[in-house]
């Protein structure tokens, strides 16, 4: 159903109502702020009709003042709280103060505030909570689902499920614990109006979304989907040839840019990265990624709102729901991976300036990035298999650690697939872990094959939208089956007005500097992964410090800016070469500005079954140029041939990384005669640290065989 199907004199004849809804609108948006028609056809629709719609307009329309007009007109009418579904903390704490502001009694339930929730439960059980926020990890909690949720479904008013997107699977941001609404939509009381919004939605994502708001109800779902265009956004595109040139073009133009902004990376480590070489050249700018902690995410963001910062080098954890209307510019520092989360990211700025940039700078290396991001997609049917057939032999409801010990899959995708598996209803989240539910599951192979097709295509549209000659603006408006969309006058392909993309030589050179800085520090594991007794490993809790490495060395992250494409290309390529000499330089950098408590008095190499060459000739350098004994390479204890071993970079979960290497590696008794002398640490050399277990089991092996200490110094390191 569409606003079509309405008559429209239905829409617009209750005055009162609708003076109702605009004092409301006032007290959140201000004395100005008046009902568009779109949203006082949604507010009324809700309110009056009590219908399920689905609001796909532009970032910054409003669709957050349709929500909370339609949940204060309906607890003026004894309905009881309006559930929001949102999907990041940023949107949370912006849209509880905007409904304080307002009158509007709004509390969040999420993993930020996990004291706060027995109070808030008992809030909403007094009726003193006009609006639950309510992350959608949440929803399958299972003290919240079984507990708190039955009753709170019961009870609510109204149900909003922001970024509405994320329940499809064609979604650009599919989430697995957004697929559980559909499951809640079935339990809501009739008459309970649902309300489901995006900026970000094509037409088959829109009729995918629509299609699941059914769910339970009695009549189709409305749509009112609106035109896509930014009027204030200008875009542009500049193609730089070097990760220094696109570095230092942001040093360059940053200061030209109007207001406070964000400049978005594809990695965590390139947003560090860039963040320290702006302030280095006088800016003042904040990383912020999902790996940094609340407490300083939410300071980023308030600096940022306060325009106390010119910008945040953020990863795309700064993203839906962050609402600064007068933010000035977006630049993304490589290209996301589609046209949607594009256009759903430069959606940020402009919405209440009349000018607003936005400029992409695409790197070379954005693919292998896209690649990486795509290998982390639904495990094959084998896995998922062997999952349920372990969760079948348990007699005990098992965690995604336990699991680990029996599923070679990293952590964040064994949790995805069980998320996945719960909502199809395989298995079932309970206190403890996860069990099976005895339900039958097909494998839906064609499902996942036409996903990972649509993947690819947005990956094709993007390169598409770099190298279009034609309006940005209206590429970005077709992908999202805007049909509205024309050439916006306003981009430098419409304007023929191009960006700069002359970078000062001496700018240049700076960027270069920090880029070739080598050396990241890398800490040493602490804790023995759980489960390993269940795989013949004994061990469990605290690695003994007396067994442990020191925090070690790496010349590069995999994901940098810098030495990650060089490190990539040395470690994935076909050849086993000898080491670069521009590689040996700056390890040497490296151990040069290594504040070590003592200098090593030995070298000693991993083994590597794919780069043999690569290693031997490091070490060999590196004791050449430190005038350090070559204790020689560990050994193996047997020939049997483990593709695993000594390749850190396969995707393994701790458990099953650790028992592949475990008592593997072994000290030569050559080997343990030099250590019985050695007056000092010994440095130890390997290729790659991806989980660390390698370096972990080998430092342990050195240590027991009578090493001082071990100091760890590998090429790569992956992570970020």
């Amino acid at each position: 159903m569409t606003d079509a199907d309405i008559p429209r004199e239905s829409m617009l004849s209750d005055p009162d109502l609708r003076a109702e809804a605009e004092r409301c609108l006032r007290a959140l948006a201000g004395p100005q702020a008046r009902l568009r028609e779109d949203q006082w056809v949604a507010v009324r629709a809700l309110v009056a009709d009590r219908v399920r719609a689905l609001v796909v307009q532009r970032t910054g329309w409003g669709k957050s003042a349709v929500y909370f007009t339609a949940a204060a007109l309906l607890r003026t009418r004894g309905c009881g709280p309006a559930v929001i579904v949102s999907p990041l903390l940023a949107l949370m704490r912006n849209q509880i103060e905007a409904a304080s502001r307002a009158g509007i009694a709004a509390r969040t339930v999420n993993s930020a505030n996990v004291g706060d929730w027995q109070e808030v439960y008992a809030e909403v059980a007094a009726g003193q909570v006009d609006v639950l926020l309510v992350s959608p990890e949440r929803l399958n909690n299972p003290g919240f689902r079984d507990q708190v949720l039955p009753k709170l479904v019961a009870a609510a008013g109204l149900l909003v499920v922001d970024e509405a997107h994320c329940i499809s699977d064609w979604g650009h941001d599919f989430r697995p614990d957004y697929r559980r609404l559909r499951t809640l939509l079935a339990q809501l009381p009739p008459g309970v109006p649902v309300l489901a919004t995006t900026a970000t939605a094509n037409a088959r994502v829109s009729r995918d979304v629509a299609e699941q708001l059914t769910t339970g109800g009695d009549s189709p779902t409305l749509v009112l989907r609106g035109p896509l265009d930014r009027e204030s956004l200008r875009l542009a595109v500049v193609a730089l040839p070097t990760a220094e040139r696109r570095l230092g073009w942001l040093a360059a133009y940053l200061g030209e840019l109007s207001g406070a902004g964000i400049i978005y990376t594809l990695t965590v480590a390139a947003a560090r990265e860039t963040a320290a070489f702006l302030r280095e050249r006088g800016y003042n700018v904040r990383s912020y990624t999902g790996q940094d902690d609340p407490a300083d995410r939410e300071a980023a963001e308030r600096g940022l709102l306060a325009n106390q910062v010119k910008a945040l080098v953020a990863t795309s954890a700064l993203g839906m729901g962050f609402d600064k209307p007068d933010l000035g510019f977006v630049v993304h520092l490589g290209a996301p991976q589609s046209p949607v989360a594009y256009y759903q990211q430069i959606g940020r700025a402009g919405r209440a300036v009349d000018h607003a940039e936005v400029v992409l700078l695409p790197g070379r290396e954005d693919a292998d990035i896209w690649a990486y991001f795509g290998s982390l997609a639904f495990p094959a049917e084998p896995l998922v298999r062997r999952t349920l057939a372990v969760l079948a032999k348990a007699d005990r409801p098992l965690s995604t650690a336990a699991l680990e010990a029996s599923i070679d899959l990293s952590r964040s995708r064994l949790e995805m697939m069980l998320k996945v598996l719960d909502v199809d209803g395989a298995v079932r989240r309970v206190a403890g872990g996860w069990t099976l539910t005895g339900e039958p599951w097909p494998y839906d192979a064609e499902r996942y094959r036409r996903v990972a097709a649509e993947r690819t295509r947005e990956q094709q549209a993007m390169l598409d939208y770099i190298a279009t000659t034609g309006c940005r603006m209206e590429y970005l408006r077709r992908q999202l089956d805007d049909p509205d969309a024309g050439p916006c006058g306003r981009c430098d392909n419409c304007t023929g007005r191009p960006r700069p993309d002359v970078v000062p030589d001496a700018i240049a050179a700076a960027a270069r500097d920090q880029l070739d800085r080598p050396g990241t520090v890398l800490e040493p594991r602490k804790m023995w992964p759980t489960g390993m007794a269940d795989l013949g490993v004994e061990v469990s809790g605290k690695i003994s410090p007396e067994l442990s490495a020191e925090p070690g060395r790496a010349l590069g992250r995999l994901t940098e800016l810098g030495w990650g494409p060089r490190l990539r290309q040395l470690l994935d390529g076909e050849a086993d070469t000898e080491v670069p000499d521009e590689v040996v330089g700056a390890v040497v950098t490296v151990l040069a500005g290594w504040q070590w408590a003592e200098r090593p008095a030995g070298v000693v190499t991993i083994p590597s079954r794919t780069r043999p060459r690569l290693i031997a000739s490091l070490a060999r350098r590196v004791t050449d140029i430190g005038r350090l004994p070559d204790l020689g390479m560990l050994a193996f204890r047997d020939d049997r041939t483990d593709p695993a071993l000594g390749d850190d970079r396969r995707q393994h979960n701790s458990a099953q990384r650790l028992r592949a290497v475990w008592e593997r590696l072994e000290v030569s008794p050559s080997m343990r005669e030099s250590l019985a002398g050695l007056d000092g640490p010994v440095l130890l050399i390997d290729d790659v640290l991806d989980t660390g277990w390698t370096m972990t089991v080998a430092a342990m092996a050195l240590r027991e065989a009578g090493a001082r200490a071990v100091l760890p110094l590998v090429l790569a390191a992956g992570g970020g």
